[in-house]
């Protein structure tokens, strides 16, 4: 099925059913999600080791699985309030009127999935476009193709062909799928392609949601337990190898001295994650990316393209500075004063996350002032992109839109006004044809 096939089938179901989906059909839709999900875990999870040579279980089942499960559930209970129209207040003088405002469907909604998380990061905004009445067409990353195929599977299973749609191929696809003129698009990938994505989709007027990359930076303050933070950062970046958007990609040094810092990551016992680099082509960029730096490992790589976490230094100027790692090396910067840190920050484009270790209130509110991203997160990485109730999304170069709950719901909804007017009010008087009476009350409300 080609991108132009999907959009019209579904619009052609869109026109069959009259327009949107009820709301009993979108709490069906996300109990029938949740629940095949549930059933074909294990399958899932061994779809994803085949496609990575190597993909922990566990991160699999609590990453793809229940963030799914989760995000399903949550809207689905709380879809009935966040559907309901909101009164907003008139002016007197328009006054008696009716006005309110009411989330509708936007109507069909592309998704493109990449392959560091192929399942969850196709279905968590289907989750939310489903909730908020819309169909949805999938187009899975051809990197991970068994996932692919299982997802497609999936869906067809929970969905249906008249609500959803996958649609499988390589580069070429998804350049067609991007051109396509849906209701909305959502793209989660690198920087570079979320450009050309914007692109494809700015002929058509598609409005877009991106969910980009970006150097999330560690900051580990005077104040932090040495040990505690070096635990909490290498857990963070050991998730999925480091093929994260959110993963830590660069720990700043505040007060702190690379070698106690090395002492405490040796001390953590994580060296090793349980998830391979991907492919051969994304780890020959993570060795081109590290040409010239110093690298530290923190353990043996394992058998594959199981790669053990490194920790790396590298002048400034270099690519490790400028380029999200993506992989389980972890850039280390000592600065001088939070002051540096806050401005080694601002110097590069907005990440997703930024992480704090040790920071005082006053420390994290000079953080969050003198910087932009998504989120400012305290004491612990990557965890928090699983609250279903937490809006997620990036700033600029990392993205913009937000998925997650009602954040998530609002997203793939048009905020429609409707007013119902009286037959008399005030605001009549300045009706054409104007005299003179209706001039001295228009000079005397300016005053």
């Amino acid at each position: 099925m080609t991108p132009a096939e999907a959009l019209a089938a579904l619009r052609e179901a869109e026109a069959r059913d009259g327009g949107a989906l009820p709301l009993d059909r979108r709490r069906g839709a996300l109990d029938a999600l949740a629940a095949t999900m549930l059933r074909r875990a294990d399958g899932i999870a061994e779809a994803v080791d085949a496609d990575y040579g190597g993909r922990c279980v566990e991160e699999t089942l609590l990453a793809e699985v229940m963030l799914v499960v989760e995000a399903a559930r949550y809207a689905r209970g709380r879809l009935r309030r966040w559907a309901r129209p909101r009164h907003v207040p008139a002016p007197v003088a328009f006054r008696p009127v009716r006005a309110s405002v009411e989330p509708v469907p936007k109507g069909v909604v592309g998704i493109m999935a990449p392959w560091n998380y192929p399942v969850q990061l196709a279905l968590l905004p289907a989750v939310d476009a489903l909730a908020a009445g819309n169909r949805v067409a999938l187009k899975p990353a051809e990197a991970t193709p068994r996932t692919a195929a299982l997802l497609a599977d999936i869906v067809g299973e929970a969905l249906g062909s008249d609500i959803s749609r996958v649609v499988q191929g390589g580069p070429d696809v998804a350049a067609d799928f991007a051109a396509q003129p849906w209701d909305h698009l959502v793209f989660t990938g690198g920087t570079g392609v979320g450009r050309s994505v914007m692109r494809a989709a700015a002929d058509g007027l598609v409005p877009v949601t991106l969910e980009l990359g970006g150097k999330c930076p560690a900051v580990v303050l005077p104040g932090a337990d040495l040990r505690d933070a070096a635990r909490a950062i290498l857990a963070g970046k050991a998730v999925n190898a480091g093929q994260t958007c959110i993963a830590p990609d660069t720990v700043l040094l505040v007060g702190h001295g690379r070698d106690a810092f090395l002492r405490a990551c040796r001390a953590s016992g994580i060296g090793l994650p349980e998830t391979a680099v991907v492919n051969a082509r994304h780890s020959a960029r993570l060795e081109a990316l590290c040409e010239g730096a110093a690298l530290t490992p923190l353990a043996e790589d394992g058998p594959g393209r199981r790669r053990a976490i490194a920790l790396a230094e590298a002048p400034a100027g270099h690519a490790l500075h400028r380029e999200e790692i993506f992989g389980p090396v972890l850039a280390v910067v000592p600065v001088p004063d939070l002051g540096e840190a806050v401005a080694w920050i601002a110097a590069r484009p907005a990440p997703l996350a930024i992480y704090l270790f040790g920071a005082t209130a006053a420390e994290e509110a000079r953080v969050a002032d003198g910087t932009r991203s998504g989120a400012v997160v305290s004491g612990r990485c990557v965890e928090y992109a699983a609250f279903p109730a937490l809006p997620f999304g990036g700033v600029g170069a990392s993205g913009f839109g937000r998925r997650n709950g009602e954040a998530g719901f609002l997203e793939f909804s048009t905020m429609r006004a409707r007013v119902a007017h009286g037959r008399w009010s005030l605001s009549r008087l300045l009706d054409p044809p104007r005299g003179a009476r209706a001039r001295a009350l228009v000079r005397r409300l300016l005053r």
